[in-house]
């Protein structure tokens, strides 16, 4: 079991504040880590990490500003003098400002630009930023874990039916723009996988399949059908398969995407 201890490890975790975010950062304190909690609201990250560990970093950062990512950086070096773990976290949905609007503006054919555009920013450019600022020092250390989250949606396509109601009306469609970039996030990490292997720094994607949110309930139903384990997953369901990518127990391991799912991309 010490192949899973984090003790006296460093690791920044990206979009803390987030639904799963939490739970990671929790998942990696109990382990032992040194955790530094970042998101857009500093003063929430800050909050956040006092409910962690009496050494916990909170510390804002936005994950598509480069400057800001550096700043990040330096804060954590500051304080713990290296970085052994990156957990890129960051990422946005689509989201409608008029929800009556939202399944027109769902549909491919009218899907936004802007949406897209501000979706492959965060989910694709944030990753790259966070990986070359921050796991740069990690390859010039000798070692190291970068964990990218993705999705299932970034291996199978998204199925359209899950967003039909009881009475057969498709209440929203699941856009191009989440799916497209959770699969560039899996291609990156084979990409930084093979590239920083020789300088020790593994580099893995975390696959989670649809987290329970109160979502409306006839999508629940739908998605639980779908999966052999018959439910959602809850929060807390990744907490050690993000202990085992980042720690020694995953030791060999690089390039792969864990996928986690409940069954939901067997069938």
């Amino acid at each position: 079991m010490k192949q899973f201890s984090l003790k006296e490890k460093v690791a920044i975790v990206t979009g803390s504040l987030g639904l799963i975010g939490k739970e990671h950062c929790r998942a990696l304190a109990d382990a032992g880590a040194h955790v530094v909690v970042s998101d857009l609201d500093e003063d929430k990250c800050l909050e956040f990490a006092l409910t962690l560990t009496p050494d916990a970093l909170g510390a804002g950062a936005d994950v598509s500003d480069a400057a800001s990512v550096a700043a990040l950086l330096k804060k954590t070096l500051d304080r713990f003098g290296r970085v052994d773990i990156l957990l890129n976290n960051a990422a946005i949905n689509e989201k409608f400002e008029d929800p009556l609007l939202a399944c027109q503006m769902s549909q491919f054919e009218n899907f936004p630009l802007s949406q897209w555009k501000k979706m492959m920013d965060v989910n694709v450019t944030g990753v790259f930023i966070c990986s070359q600022i921050i796991g740069t020092a990690m390859a010039e250390k000798g070692n190291g874990s970068i964990i990218n989250v993705a999705s299932t949606y970034g291996v199978v396509a998204p199925d359209q039916s899950l967003y039909k109601t009881a009475d057969g009306r498709q209440a929203f469609f699941k856009s191009p723009a989440y799916p497209v970039s959770k699969g560039a996030v899996i291609a990156f990490t084979r990409f930084l996988a093979a590239y920083w292997g020789h300088c020790g720094v593994r580099v893995n994607t975390l696959s989670p399949g649809g987290v329970e949110n109160a979502q409306d309930d006839f999508f629940v139903k739908n998605y639980s059908a779908k999966t052999p384990l018959g439910r959602m997953a809850q929060p807390s369901d990744y907490r050690g398969a993000i202990v085992f990518l980042a720690s020694d127990a995953s030791s060999y391991m690089t390039g792969a995407n864990l996928i986690v799912d409940g069954g939901w991309t067997a069938v």
